[in-house]
């Protein structure tokens, strides 16, 4: 696969047993940057086209999904700007350092916090003084200088913002705003939700869970528990208009 399509497709198989038959079960995860692109003629299979899965079929992907990719590739990256900033602002410039992972050095001195992104983080493994073992090929971060206790260091705690400021809109309001916009039947909405996974894709909505276990259940078994309500995102309406006008 990854000889005809860029990025990398993670994906994991195992072999499921029900009574006397067995079901081969393919799991693929969704990619972490987007649209994977063709990259080469093979039979059906076209050079720089791009393909999207709608509902039960996979064709070449249309404006409106193409559009959406793109512009929450661009929100990502200026979340992560705003992030990163946000984080310098709350601590002060005077006590916030940034490490290069290309120079491999700390750009400022005397730092209180470092900077650094969530990811890294839990890459990042220290090596104890007297017991450091070297691994062909291991990447590997020095660090010099002292490390500053605990106690001494001012931790910024990442906040989770309110969901329903992210998700503003119930399903009612949904439908109401796009038919305030469009002439299109209700029943269609609701269908190009369903077609299109909209439900299940954070871009654009998310779920309520009353309690912790509806969601851990969830996250378990990919099934919503019932009486679950749907919230969404203002550009759901721009989305949904698009599929529509597309498809009709």
């Amino acid at each position: 696969m990854l000889d005809f399509f860029s990025g990398n497709i993670e994906w994991v198989h195992d072999v499921l047993k029900f009574g006397n038959k067995s079901f081969g079960v393919f799991y693929v995860e969704e990619a972490k940057i987007k649209p994977i692109i063709c990259k080469k003629d093979e039979g059906e299979l076209k050079n720089g086209e791009i393909y999207f899965r709608y509902g039960g079929r996979t064709q070449k992907i249309q404006y409106a999904e193409l559009e959406a990719i793109i512009n929450h590739r661009i929100e990502k990256y200026n979340s992560e700007w705003i992030d990163l900033i946000t984080k310098i602002g709350r601590t002060g410039p005077q006590n916030a350092a940034v490490l290069d992972m290309e120079k491999g050095s700390i750009s400022k001195n005397d730092a209180q916090i470092l900077v650094i992104d969530d990811k890294l983080i839990h890459g990042i493994k220290w090596i104890k003084e007297g017991s450091f073992e070297e691994k062909q090929g291991a990447p590997t971060l020095k660090l010099v200088g002292e490390v500053q206790p605990i106690e001494t260091v001012e931790i910024i705690r990442k906040e989770k913002s309110d969901i329903l400021k992210e998700y503003p809109l119930s399903a009612t309001q949904l439908s109401k705003e796009i038919k305030e916009r469009i002439v299109i039947p209700q029943n269609l909405i609701w269908q190009i939700i369903h077609d299109n996974g909209i439900k299940d894709n954070p871009d654009y909505s998310t779920y309520i869970f009353r309690n912790k276990q509806q969601q851990e259940q969830y996250q378990n078994t990919g099934k919503v528990p019932n009486g679950i309500t749907s919230v969404y995102k203002h550009n759901t309406i721009d989305y949904i208009i698009k599929i529509f006008k597309n498809e009709h």
